[in-house]
């Protein structure tokens, strides 16, 4: 794990003595940490606990004269390579999804230019409540922030649900997928999202594909060092902050900016995109008149992106995603061997919750050596777990960056 600045803000809530050890784990990485904490956190652990665990003074008032003396609160900002916020209150949430800046550690997330990882930690109720998901919906949209957790039992106040905070060490291994730089060096190319097939100038045929698991995997990728386009078929989520996209509309024109970006040079390719199989046969120049009881529609199979890519004669490390409805393994085997991939990720979309439009996922990983299941959880955290496993791969089969 290459060693960070990793700046770590601490807000109200019994889940920050979790905090205290997830200080003691990253400075046991190599990592140096400071530590910001709200007035709320320190009514539940004191700023000397993360002082002696850190090294470093602690931070609490955006008003402290002797620190602002020199606008400590952007030096901080700029001084960090990643923020995490541990425990994350429903409050703070709040106001970081409003962009306010009334305090020093919503000031620092408006000021910095680094990754914001949010940690929830709330009780079930207040976490399914409908303005907090309003909230982290519009986090869900912020490209420079990801969520990681919460996960789900038993609460300190005795009801159990979704809501705790993810464990120390689960957001120690998160820190690292996030400060990896695994895929610098790398150019890395992902498609994401439907395609849509016209009928006529009004209709067209396509799925549920969100283009939230790309868009994700995009944001890590990029985290992890790689320098990624994304072509992405239509959809809702905001482009990914220093990430190229190239919107395309049908499968046709996957299949050529896809192998345009690859010609320009691809280490690795990633293929999330739900691409329709087929499409009709003749595309109306005008709109279809409802006129008779019944409409037959002739189909035409479109071509593959991802065969058409691995099956290159320079082909570059190949990963496919399989979302199924039934045996789902069996399926996804058969596509890996079939399609020649590197590496297939599967998913079940047929699970409640789960997979297209949705935030969360639960997948499992297969490669010639092995397998790997991840998840339920957020599609954010998906992600940053699928880019170190598929960059763990990537260098056994290619050496360091620049050998491929």
């Amino acid at each position: 794990m290459a060693a960070r600045r990793i700046l770590l803000g601490v807000t109200g809530g019994i889940a920050a003595y979790k905090s205290a050890e997830l200080v003691r784990l990253l400075k046991k990485s190599g990592h140096e940490v400071r530590v910001v904490m709200t007035r709320g956190a320190e009514a539940f652990v004191t700023p000397l606990t993360f002082q002696a665990l850190s090294g470093e003074p602690v931070r609490t008032s955006l008003l402290d004269p002797e620190a602002e003396a020199g606008m400590g609160h952007i030096e901080l900002a700029k001084w960090a390579d990643q923020i995490v916020i541990a425990p994350a209150s429903a409050d703070f949430i709040a106001r970081l999804a409003q962009g306010m800046a009334d305090d020093l550690l919503t000031t620092l997330c408006c000021a910095t230019e680094a990754p914001i990882a949010v940690a929830p930690a709330m009780n079930q109720a207040m976490w399914s409540n409908a303005r907090t998901q309003r909230n982290i919906a519009l986090l869900e949209s912020d490209p420079q922030v990801s969520l990681w957790g919460p996960d789900q039992g038993a609460q300190a106040c005795g009801d159990v649900g979704p809501g705790r905070m993810l464990e120390a060490a689960r957001l120690h291994d998160l820190v690292g997928g996030t400060a990896s730089a695994s895929l610098a060096g790398r150019r890395v190319v992902i498609t994401a999202g439907p395609t849509r097939e016209p009928i006529d100038p009004v209709r067209y045929i396509s799925n549920h594909s969100s283009g939230k698991m790309g868009y994700a995997l995009a944001a890590a990728a990029r985290a992890a060092g790689a320098e990624v386009v994304l072509v992405s078929g239509p959809v809702a989520v905001a482009a990914p902050a220093g990430v190229e996209v190239r919107g395309i509309m049908t499968a046709q024109d996957m299949l050529e900016e896809a192998g345009r970006a690859v010609d320009e040079g691809c280490d690795l390719f990633i293929a999330t995109a739900a691409v329709a199989d087929y499409r009709p046969d003749t595309f109306a120049g005008d709109k279809i008149k409802k006129s008779n009881e019944s409409m037959n529609l002739s189909l035409v199979r479109n071509p593959d992106t991802l065969a058409t890519i691995a099956g290159r004669s320079d082909a570059p490390f190949t990963v496919g995603f399989a979302a199924e409805t039934r045996d789902v393994e069996h399926y996804a085997l058969d596509k890996l061997a079939r399609k020649k991939l590197n590496m297939i990720v599967a998913n079940d979309v047929s699970a409640p919750g789960l997979g297209f439009n949705s935030d969360n996922n639960a997948v499992t990983v297969f490669w010639p050596q092995g397998r790997e299941a991840i998840g339920p959880g957020p599609k954010a955290v998906l992600a940053q777990r699928l880019i170190a496993l598929i960059a763990d791969q990537l260098t056994d089969k290619a050496g360091p960056a620049g050998a491929i």
